[in-house]
């Protein structure tokens, strides 16, 4: 990625990423599996003002409803040009995309724009998740991003979940998704398929990231 981002080349590698992401989730939509897909974007693809008519055209082309669609951006991207950006995620929110925060609580954004952005999601940091049982610091950090977005009306999603004991703890603290391997591993798209199909055990809430 920071190859491409140096050479110019960032831009269409998005929209191949947001491309094929799109064709698998209406795949899956086609054969009843009703589930979304997210994608990160890096600075340069929320610089770019004509980034949502590009998505809008991939969503056209493969018939996939907006909201099975999520995009995710770091703090860092935000500070970028928090002008522009914002311009951009609300054009993107408008069109009915969902909106996430990655990696919240490594950057250095203000809560002034957290305020102000068009985002749904906050997805706390795995450096605070899988240390919160044991560093009274760490299970500070996740606890008051929790209550943040809660009482901001976001929905929060810990990253890095390993453990059944990190698990309770953050349903302890009202945090109803996660995503890490104690929900399981990244596989290719027909071995998902065939999880989804098997699984009898109920795992916890699960949010996926691409």
């Amino acid at each position: 990625v920071p190859l491409a981002e140096h050479t110019g080349l960032i831009k269409p590698l998005s929209l191949y990423v947001v491309r094929a992401a799109l064709a698998q989730c209406r795949a899956w939509n086609d054969v009843g599996l009703e589930l979304g897909v997210a994608v990160n974007l890096t600075i340069p693809d929320l610089l770019d003002l004509e980034l949502p008519d590009r998505i809008a055209a991939l969503l056209r082309d493969t018939g996939v409803p907006p909201g099975r669609l999520e995009l995710e951006i770091t703090e860092s991207t935000i500070l970028a040009d928090p002008f522009r950006v914002r311009q951009v995620l609300t054009r993107l929110n408008e069109m009915g995309l969902k909106l996430a925060i990655d990696d919240f609580g490594t950057g250095y954004s203000s809560l002034a724009y957290l305020k102000r952005l068009p985002v749904q999601t906050i997805k706390i940091d795995r450096s605070f998740v899988t240390g919160m049982c044991d560093d009274p610091s760490d299970a500070t950090i996740v606890r008051s991003t929790i209550d943040l977005g809660r009482n901001l009306g976001l929905a929060i999603v810990a990253e890095g979940v390993e453990t059944r004991e990190t698990w309770n703890a953050l349903r302890g603290l009202g945090c109803s998704l996660a995503q890490g391997y104690l929900i399981g591993r990244a596989v290719p798209a027909d071995e998902l398929e065939r999880l989804l199909a098997t699984t009898t055990e109920t795992p916890p809430p699960a949010a996926a990231g691409g």
